[in-house]
């Protein structure tokens, strides 16, 4: 219904109907309209957004230009945005204080996962988002090497505090064990250190937590399913058909044990010549796309093979791959589907208000 009459009121009306992305619940129900000035013709609006959806400001707030001036066609409207202050509830016996808990993970080892886990977090860190970034694969960790950052998580008030990289807050068994040295455990071992990566580290306050599984559909997902609750899961594979059928076990299990699957990544897509900028499709071309819709997953993107994003994995400088503009297309994109798949569920079942229990 379009209303030519732009008075505050009216206004506010229309502003009502447009939903935050985080929540899904209406905007002015959470008080995010931080200032409102109508002059004439002239509206100018304050939006407060989360951090959560910092990946999508620019993007909500083209939506809610749109959304105003499909009601009032004549008037000129402007759409700030502010931060708006929101924490995260604690989810489960953990305590964890994260919005959205993601695990990265893999049918088999050789795909790229880590690296994958590395730019989603990464990616949303970049994008003004809280980020945790915990690699579960105690037997084999990859993050350390992918940072570049060999430091020691230090003790602080009996907690552990995570190791500080470009304002990602990381926890790896990478930081604990000597270099070259195996960690050689059972089940209920690599339960009780995943607890204390959970519980005894300062996270602090996040939007995202993201989880680097170890390869495969072993003993972690179901200790993690125990311990928290866990948002979803990113299943990363590459094009060739013995990978995806891979992926479509660890989507499988995932499945098995409650966990959403929110995404399907594909890397190593494609070869992307440093010489002529053509692409060469080495492994064959849109398998896991194709597979993600047979499943009913989520695809969020692809990433070439590139001898620039080997060189900065090897010399722990992945974070500089966003730097590249070719490569930062791909990586904003994967990073940009997931919150967006995120907020599109959250819009279509709104997140009720949650109370706190008092003991």
């Amino acid at each position: 219904m379009t209303n030519n009459k732009a008075t505050e009121a009216a206004i506010r009306t229309a502003l009502a109907e447009f939903q935050d992305p985080e929540t899904g619940r209406s905007i002015t129900q959470l008080e995010q309209i931080h200032d409102l000035q109508l002059e004439g013709q002239r509206l100018t609006v304050t939006l407060g957004l989360t951090t959560w959806s910092a990946p999508l400001w620019e993007q909500t707030q083209a939506e809610l230009v749109e959304h105003l001036r499909s009601r009032f066609p004549d008037l000129d409207v402007t759409v700030k945005l502010a931060v708006h202050q929101r924490k995260p509830e604690k989810r489960g016996e953990i305590g964890l204080a994260a919005k959205t808990v993601v695990a990265v993970g893999s049918g088999k080892g050789g795909v790229g996962k880590s690296s994958i886990a590395a730019y989603l977090a990464y990616g949303l860190r970049r994008a003004g988002c809280e980020v945790g970034l915990l690699d579960a694969d105690v037997y084999g960790p990859s993050i350390p090497h992918l940072l570049g950052s060999r430091q020691r998580p230090e003790m602080v008030d009996e907690r552990i505090r995570p190791v500080m990289f470009d304002g990602l807050r990381v926890m790896s068994m990478g930081f604990l064990a000597p270099e070259g040295e195996a960690v050689i455990w059972r089940g209920p071992m690599l339960h009780n250190v995943l607890t204390q990566f959970l519980r005894d580290t300062a996270w602090g306050d996040l939007d995202y937590l993201v989880i680097d599984m170890p390869p495969g559909t072993g003993d972690v997902a179901i200790s993690l399913s125990q311990l928290l609750p866990m948002t979803g899961a990113v299943v990363v594979c590459t094009p060739q058909n013995v990978a995806l059928l891979d992926a479509v076990k660890a989507i499988d299990m995932f499945r098995k044990v409650h966990i959403d699957v929110l995404g399907m990544v594909e890397n190593m897509s494609f070869f992307l010549c440093p010489g002529c900028n053509s692409r060469h499709d080495i492994f064959g071309s849109g398998g896991a796309k194709q597979r993600a819709e047979e499943l009913n997953v989520p695809f969020l993107g692809e990433v070439p093979i590139c001898t620039e994003l080997r060189v900065l994995a090897d010399e722990g400088r992945v974070g500089a791959a966003f730097e590249q503009p070719a490569l930062r297309t791909h990586l904003d994109a994967i990073c940009q589907n997931f919150v967006g798949n995120l907020v599109t569920q959250h819009r279509r079942q709104p997140k009720l208000p949650e109370l706190n229990v008092l003991s």
